[in-house]
């Protein structure tokens, strides 16, 4: 019976052994011997490996880990498709365009007198008097958009704004500092209103608000974030308001530090219209702020309030 190639290796494996004495263990006849039993076990090791049929171990699909399908919230989800039957990639959702708009003033075109508006939010928290006491003490008219939850919990700052009305004109911030949005988004980390009710309900309320805390009815609006979708823009100026924008972001939503800040609003320029905060007692931007409305004073600058002058907004916020 013939050998197989494998069978043959085992014995000639066995059958080559090389014995030398001591003395000649590591000489020139010791590599001459290993040498030519390398040769003579390789040899049918090979003949071995020639004679086995290729094989390649086919890919196992259940070694594969399934994938992954996220679990469905919408009609249907307790009945889940076969899963012989491939589902369709899910539809993304259009985009949907957000504006921040833009708003000026009509300038003075006197060189060397520009002609600016100030403009705070009073979102949530505490009046920051490093910038209430420089408006007054400097006779400095700016424009306050307050919302609902700031009145409630700053009844001394909305006294001292309502005793001078030569100075202070306030407008609404909405009830709940919502961005005013139809439509389910995130902006930096708000949920939107969501539908166009939700809308009208925060614009409402922070109206509401005003009026009961013995606040002239609001012209103007600005909503949380300063972004709006187009649709709601319509919404909210067929309520009857016009849409505060601005120029320059004078304070980075109170988040900047004061240098920089009041490097900001120290540049505004004729007709520019500045957004700041004034609800953020303990960040540094509120320093800048203070700062640099004594800076513009000192150039000359006419600050004027967005009831006094004519005033020019872009996506249909003010015509």
């Amino acid at each position: 019976m013939r050998r197989t190639g494998r069978k043959f290796a085992v014995e000639a494996a066995d059958a080559i052994t090389i014995r030398l004495p001591p003395s000649e263990l590591y000489g020139p006849a010791t590599m001459k011997n290993l040498v030519l039993a390398s040769t003579l076990l390789l040899a049918p090791v090979s003949m071995a490996a020639a004679e086995q049929p290729a094989t390649i171990q086919p890919v196992v699909a259940a070694a594969m880990p399934a994938p992954v399908v996220a679990p469905s919230s919408g009609p249907g989800a307790a009945n889940p498709a076969p899963k012989s039957t491939p589902k369709a990639a899910p539809k993304q959702a259009p985009s949907m365009k957000l504006v921040e708009p833009h708003l000026r003033v009509a300038r003075s075109e006197i060189k060397g007198h520009a002609r600016v508006a100030l403009t705070f939010d009073a979102c949530m928290g505490k009046a920051d008097e490093r910038i209430l006491s420089v408006l007054v003490s400097e006779r400095i008219p700016a424009t306050i958009f307050v919302t609902a939850r700031w009145l409630k919990h700053n009844p001394q700052a909305l006294h001292v704004m309502l005793a001078n009305p030569d100075l202070f004109e306030l407008e609404n911030h909405g009830q709940n500092h919502i961005p005013a949005v139809d439509k389910p988004v995130s902006i930096y980390g708000i949920a939107s209103a969501g539908s166009p009710e939700a809308v009208r309900l925060e614009v409402q309320g922070g109206a509401d608000a005003m009026l009961a805390s013995g606040i002239p009815a609001p012209r103007w609006f600005r909503g949380s974030t300063a972004k709006y979708d187009l649709s709601a823009i319509a919404q909210i100026r067929a309520m009857g308001y016009r849409i505060a924008g601005y120029s320059v972001n004078g304070d980075g939503g109170s988040l900047l530090g004061a240098a920089i800040t009041e490097k900001r609003i120290s540049s505004a320029k004729d007709g520019d219209v500045v957004i700041s905060h004034i609800n953020q007692p303990t960040h540094a931007a509120g320093e800048g702020v203070a700062k640099a409305i004594l800076d513009l004073k000192a150039r000359g600058t006419e600050f004027v309030r967005l009831q006094d002058v004519e005033d020019n907004g872009d996506d249909d916020t003010t015509e």
